[in-house]
């Protein structure tokens, strides 16, 4: 961000450009042109603004349209005219900008000043970390950048940040490092304006921020910058603004945008402060800064310790108890919580507290007990608070904030709630009013914070649940927690409430919630888990109880499969805390751990991951290997896939991704999902080690003649790829398999030039046809018609008699038409998706049919036309939905010889008893 290079440097750089590219030296373009040497070089070197007919001269030399240098070489003199104007501007600017530099290279953090008046900030540059932010272009696609390169060549931005997410940090970077560049940065933290009055104008900018050099600016200074395209405006806190006046706010940068287009703008608020495209319409892009991942951590750390002057010994063991315990990398991940753990850490010596109630205790007692005493400040506002009577006040006030689901309160709601309180606290109410107290809390204990100018809430989410929970636990209102159990935003002050509570109080309200779970069939998971993650508080408990509790989890956790895995990652991030394994799990529940762990995302899941990246289990490795578009594109390839196996399969869904693949030990298997060239996939691919390659949703790519550069693929995909019609670039390409599923029919008569086919994979909109539809493939062993998009399905199947598997849907290819599959005689394998069961029975006899699947069937499953229509079938595959509540009856297949049934996801299997034991496999089996 910030202003531009200058029209004249453009202009120069623009004819430097065009001699390189025709090759002309200085003499020759000199004689071209007519014109001597100085006026040339002064021109090419940007030194002096040329005449136009110097322009128009070099123009036609270098064989350019002189119409858009021209263009510079009017704004070039524009500027030369301003810049003469900004002359007696030029003591000021540099006076302003050392004050800018001065003013805004310290970083301060609540609460963290606990040696001399010193210790609360550190220098800007060293403790500086840059924040990931994420945008959305194209209307879809999700980019993560780090700040610098995010808003590089952004005229205007908003970034949305939640508290302590690092916006104003963010603002200061920008305002010393324009500064010392040669912009003007106006740095207008909205908090400081008389919001009574209408927004500053550009001459009051610097007496609205109360900068002592307001009175020493030259006139229109402002007004120059702003129009020169030199100003930078750094607008901090639209949330600030009371949500009133915020439209009022918008209708200010508006008219400035208009007055000042060439100017540079950026503004910061929380997330919800303002509706999404709020500024659109006046062309700012939208940025949103993301919690900091363990990475960013760890620099954050080191560069900390680095600004405080603390020894390496120090630093080492912080970043030690942070990878080691993820409730603090958790509370470790906005630049506010991570300092103050960092000072906490630094104040203790080099230990940081086991558990979150140790590490709150120990916050509390530092902001609260210690931290004006150690600044030797006395009752700047003539209120003086033990952290006993500072504790009580502020837990009044979370869980007043609680109980009314809000996350800020009204100040004079929050007066309401002090002076309902302090007539039972006399040495408090003594030094002073309701006002007074506030004042001093919001200005003394570090915890409380007016986002805006008219309301309060807490630095940080964590302390109000915390506090709140020791309310609520005092109050006796363990009922009200039960209740409101199953909302997410009560779930840590549950788990709260169970630390602070004493011994009884504890099993009573653990007793409640599984109660109340074991009634609820909605939240009864949530419940029944979230008591089990309050274990790790439960200090002392009743050991029946604990039993209880453990009993119930155990009927939870692990996922046995993909469904359970979707119903516990919808209980949120407290699950990742009871996820067990891989060691000593099956490999279907370890898979489930993983696809919830993805499902849940986050740093935490990713750490949860990273116990899995060890396991050889294929169907471990292909989740884990799947699960890269829901984490941080970079971390999780260096976290988890430069640990998976080099065959596993990769899924590129991103342009960061792509950015990556050639880095990555996977090579062999690739999918690329999203409008990829294919000049993009052979430049990250080695050609030598890539045998199977899907394309997905790629409306970009119009033919395949690139995959003849691949001389070892043998597996093609192509799903939604629209534009690629013709397939005759893949003739006589040792393919050994096909994929094609797409909504627009293609020519299937060049698949008969790939004489290496094994396996057919289709899902086209061809009209039903004769045997022409597909042609003759002598070595098709699998094929897959599933034809969702088209009326009927393909005919003429009975000429592949070297056919082994076939797949088909049930819909699109009706029993009274399968006489032609009778005439496959090496048919043994045989899947029907969504197969009507009482209609089975109009298909013919399909003797050669060894292993039967049925995927999604109708329910009940009326299982009666299985040993007609297959008198040979020994062995029998279910996949019910598991979404639906289908049934499954065995009983008319146990009078025949004992099939190998396989039921997967059913709610319910009847007449089990009839069959042997081992022959029947449910999925996902009992829990023992």
């Amino acid at each position: 961000m910030g202003a531009d290079s200058g029209a004249l440097g453009e202009l120069a750089a623009r004819l430097r450009r065009l001699r390189f590219e025709r090759g002309l030296t200085h003499v020759a373009l000199e004689r071209r042109a007519g014109l001597g040497h100085t006026t040339v070089s002064q021109t090419l070197n940007g030194r002096k603004v040329p005449t136009e007919g110097t322009v128009v001269a070099l123009a036609k030399a270098l064989g350019a349209d002189p119409g858009p240098l021209l263009v510079l070489r009017e704004r070039a003199a524009e500027e030369i005219v301003e810049a003469a104007v900004r002359a007696d501007d030029i003591p000021f600017e540099e006076r302003y900008c050392r004050y800018v530099v001065e003013r805004h290279s310290d970083l301060t953090v609540v609460g963290l000043d606990l040696r001399g008046s010193h210790a609360a900030s550190w220098p800007l540059e060293p403790a500086y970390v840059s924040l990931e932010l994420t945008s959305r272009r194209d209307g879809s696609l999700t980019v993560v950048e780090r700040a610098e390169k995010a808003l590089a060549g952004q005229q205007r931005a908003l970034i949305r940040g939640l508290a302590g997410s690092g916006k104003t940090t963010l603002v200061q970077w920008l305002a010393v490092t324009s500064a010392r560049r040669g912009s003007i940065p106006f740095v207008i933290p909205l908090r400081r304006l008389d919001l009574k009055s209408a927004p500053p104008a550009p001459d009051r900018f610097l007496e609205a921020i109360r900068c002592p050099l307001a009175p020493a600016q030259p006139p229109d200074w402002a007004d120059r910058v702003l129009k020169s395209g030199r100003g930078l405006l750094l607008v901090d806190g639209i949330d600030e603004v009371p949500a009133h006046r915020r439209e009022e706010t918008k209708e200010w940068l508006r008219d400035l945008i208009a007055a000042y287009p060439r100017a540079s703008f950026l503004v910061t608020t929380r997330p919800t402060a303002v509706p999404e495209r709020w500024l659109e319409v006046a062309g700012f892009a939208e940025l949103t800064v993301r919690p900091m991942n363990r990475k960013d951590v760890l620099v954050f750390a080191t560069r900390w310790h680095t600004a405080a002057g603390t020894e390496p010994e120090l630093e080492e063991r912080f970043k030690d108890a942070v990878r080691a315990q993820r409730p603090l990398a958790q509370l470790a991940t906005t630049p506010l919580m991570c300092a103050l753990m960092c000072a906490l850490h630094r104040d203790r010596r080099g230990r940081l507290p086991r558990s979150r109630m140790e590490l709150y205790e120990a916050a509390l007692a530092m902001l609260l007990g210690r931290r004006d005493g150690e600044r030797g400040i006395e009752a700047p506002e003539g209120i003086n608070l033990t952290q006993h009577e500072a504790v009580q006040l502020l837990q009044r006030l979370a869980y007043w904030l609680i109980r009314n689901s809000q996350a800020e309160m009204e100040e004079r709601t929050a007066l309401a709630v002090l002076e309902d309180v302090l007539p039972a606290m006399p040495t408090v109410a003594g030094q002073g009013d309701a006002q007074q107290v506030l004042t001093h809390l919001v200005s003394r204990c570090g915890l409380l914070r007016r986002p805006t100018a008219d309301t309060i809430d807490f630095v940080h989410r964590t302390f109000q649940d915390y506090l709140g929970a020791k309310a609520a636990v005092e109050g006796l209102d363990l009922g009200l927690l039960v209740r409101n159990a199953h909302d997410d935003q009560w779930e840590d002050v549950v788990r709260m409430a169970v630390a602070h509570a004493r011994p009884g109080e504890r099993a009573t309200l653990l007793r409640h919630l599984m109660a109340r779970g074991d009634q609820a069939d909605d939240h009864r998971t949530r419940r029944h888990l979230l008591a089990m993650a309050c274990l790790e508080q439960a200090t002392e408990l009743d050991p029946e109880v604990r039993a209880k509790v453990e009993e119930r989890a155990a009927e939870l956790v692990p996922p046995r499969g993909y469904a359970e895995a979707q119903k516990l990652a919808a209980v949120g991030p407290v699950i990742l805390d009871l996820l067990p394994g891989p060691q000593g799990l099956p490999e279907k529940e370890a898979e489930a751990v993983v696809h919830t762990a993805r499902a849940v995302g986050g740093d935490a899941a990713l750490t949860l991951l990273k116990r899995y990246r060890g396991c050889r289990s294929p169907r471990v490795i292909s989740a884990l290997s799947a699960s890269w578009d829901s984490f941080d594109t970079g971390e999780f390839a260096e976290e988890i896939l430069n640990h998976l196996p080099a065959d596993c399969a990769i899924t590129v869904g991103s342009r960061a991704a792509l950015e990556l693949v050639s880095s990555l030990p996977q090579q062999s298997d690739i999918s690329f999902i999203g409008d990829v060239s294919a000049d993009d996939i052979l430049a990250v691919v080695d050609p030598d080690r890539l045998t199977s390659i899907m394309l997905s949703a790629n409306q970009r790519l119009n033919d395949v003649v690139f995959l003849r550069s691949l001389p070892k693929l043998r597996r093609l995909r192509l799903l939604q790829c629209s534009e690629i019609t013709d397939l005759s670039p893949l003739d006589g390409l040792p393919l050994t398999e096909l994929l094609i599923h797409d909504t627009r029919p293609h020519d299937l008569r060049r698949v008969a030039e790939l004489p290496e086919l094994e396996e057919l994979n289709l899902d086209l909109p061809v009209r039903r046809s004769h045997t022409s539809s597909l042609p003759g493939m002598p070595k098709l062993r699998r094929l897959y018609v599933w034809q969702r998009k088209a009326l009927r399905s393909l005919t003429g199947l009975d000429t592949f008699d070297g056919l082994e598997y076939l797949a088909i849907n049930a819909p699109r290819f009706p029993e009274a038409e399968r006489e032609e599959l009778t005439h496959l005689p090496r048919l043994a394998y045989l899947t029907i998706t969504e197969q009507d069961m009482p209609r089975l029975a109009m298909g013919p006899a399909l003797p050669q049919v060894r292993e039967l699947t049925l995927v999604r069937p109708s329910h009940p499953v009326d299982l009666t036309p299985v040993g007609k229509v297959f008198p040979g079938l020994r062995r029998l595959r279910i996949f019910c939905h598991w979404s639906h509540q289908t049934v499954v009856d065995l009983s008319t297949l146990a009078t025949a010889e004992p099939l190998d049934v396989v039921i997967a996801e059913a709610k319910e299997v009847l007449n089990l008893d009839l069959f042997p034991p081992g022959k029947v496999t449910i999925i996902p089996g009992p829990r023992y």
